[in-house]
């Protein structure tokens, strides 16, 4: 058997110089963007944004074309480098979820989901079927493209909420543990709808369809709370053995990373498998949070910003520039607010949460993030959607990902912090020192 040739030097000198420049000015922006008291996350994702086609495809074209090919190949080297950076971010985030809180709160997480789900993807399917048929691809079933904008309205973004919320150092808080807990469960209904709607596309919709869907996540909680639970235990202990970080650190990205893998491998999104790990392995009872912490600062120090600044080279915003597009574009941005932060403030409200903690929620779920650009990127890619309406999806991501940290920073300066929370973010701490040599 032949061996695979390896990288050529041409692409692995392309693939070096973007994950270089992208870093570094990702780390720039996202230091200017703390310097103005915002997440990091905000300028990373517009590094990838003023790099690709929106300012210097525009500015520097030929410079832009050598440096960021549209070549598959290279770019999905990138990709392949912030999938592994979202998946880790994601599982860290689920290792600082207060399972004790969920359980005592799972009724308001679920009625701040619901009322987060049932407004905007409402809100969204009533605004597909108002958007002019000239925004609509020829051959796209009108149905279809509403039932989808609803999918796309209905989302919130876990990786950038919880940047958002390690950034400004609100995970701890209950606010940000319930926002977590009712973003997963809003994903995972996503994902199901989408894969729905994605089949209707294609003429290959059946109750089958729905019912594999739903089935596959029944059994991937059962799974983690039966066989997983001892499993990651046990291998926890076993790396713990060792008096140095490295076999805990390694044993946790491989949990981390399989579990996506597997949750992918079900037609579900990676992300779900990787948090539901980090939910298995925070609770776990034997992580030395120490021995964790130079993972959490390569992850969020290095591999997530390339991925958002990856996600933020996909973003053509040039396209608003059209006067038709523009004011269809900020019907469906404020639609897209209103009904979010409505569902939400609604669902928090019949919790008997108070209006800044429901103003918190809302701000936090709001932000749509990557999540909206894969599901955009689904629809462009079946058909379903215009580069037009792409584009609009694609503001609709960046906008609410940027107006979510000061809102909920105004919100959560109202909220009166508890003794369970303090217990939370003195552990939390613990996870930014490093182990002694």
């Amino acid at each position: 058997m032949t061996p695979v040739a390896p990288i050529g030097a041409h692409q692995l000198l392309i693939f070096l110089l973007q994950v270089g420049s992208l870093l570094l000015l990702a780390l720039a922006l996202g230091s200017l963007a703390t310097r103005l008291k915002l997440p990091s996350v905000v300028g990373e994702l517009l590094a990838g944004v003023l790099v690709g086609p929106s300012l210097l495809a525009h500015l520097a074209p030929d410079f832009q074309q050598w440096l960021f090919p549209a070549q598959a190949g290279q770019f999905h080297l990138l990709d392949a480098v912030g999938q592994i950076g979202v998946i880790l971010l994601v599982g860290l985030t689920g290792m600082h979820m207060d399972m004790g809180l969920v359980r005592r709160r799972a009724g308001t997480a679920a009625g701040v989901s619901v009322g987060g789900l049932v407004v905007p993807l409402g809100f969204g399917v009533a605004a597909g079927f108002l958007v002019p048929g000239s925004l609509i691809p020829d051959g796209a079933d009108s149905t279809v493209f509403a039932l989808f904008l609803g999918v796309a309205m209905c989302v919130s973004a876990i990786p950038v909420l919880a940047k958002t919320l390690m950034d400004m150092k609100l995970i701890h808080r209950n606010v940000g543990q319930l926002s977590l807990t009712a973003g997963m469960i809003d994903d995972a209904f996503g994902w199901v709808m989408l894969s729905i709607v994605s089949a209707m596309a294609v003429h290959a919709v059946s109750a089958g369809t729905v019912l594999t869907s739903v089935a596959y996540l029944v059994a991937i909680v059962a799974f983690a709370l039966t066989v997983g639970r001892p499993l990651v235990r046990g291998s926890l202990r076993l790396a713990a053995r060792s008096e140095g970080a490295g076999p805990t650190v390694a044993t946790t990205v491989v949990l981390i990373v399989l579990a996506g893998a597997a949750t992918h491998a079900l037609g579900l999104e990676a992300v779900f498998g990787a948090f539901v790990m980090g939910i298995l392995i925070g609770s776990a009872g034997k992580v030395d949070a120490a021995k964790l912490a130079p993972l959490r600062t390569v992850v969020l120090g290095a591999l997530a910003p390339i991925f958002f600044a990856t996600a933020g080279l996909r973003m053509d915003l040039t396209a608003l520039g059209e006067p038709s597009v523009l004011l269809a574009g900020l019907a469906i941005l404020a639609i897209a607010i209103l009904g979010k932060f409505l569902g939400v403030y609604a669902g928090a409200k019949l919790s008997r949460l108070n209006r800044w903690e429901a103003l918190a929620l809302g701000a936090g779920l709001n932000a749509r993030g990557v999540i909206e650009v894969v599901v955009a990127m689904v629809g462009l890619r079946l058909g379903i959607l215009s580069v037009e309406v792409y584009t609009m999806i694609i503001l609709v991501a960046v906008v609410t990902s940027v107006m979510a940290p000061p809102i909920l920073r105004l919100a959560m300066a109202r909220v009166e912090r508890t003794a369970d929370e303090e217990l939370r973010e003195t552990a939390y701490r613990a996870w930014e020192r490093q182990p002694s040599a």
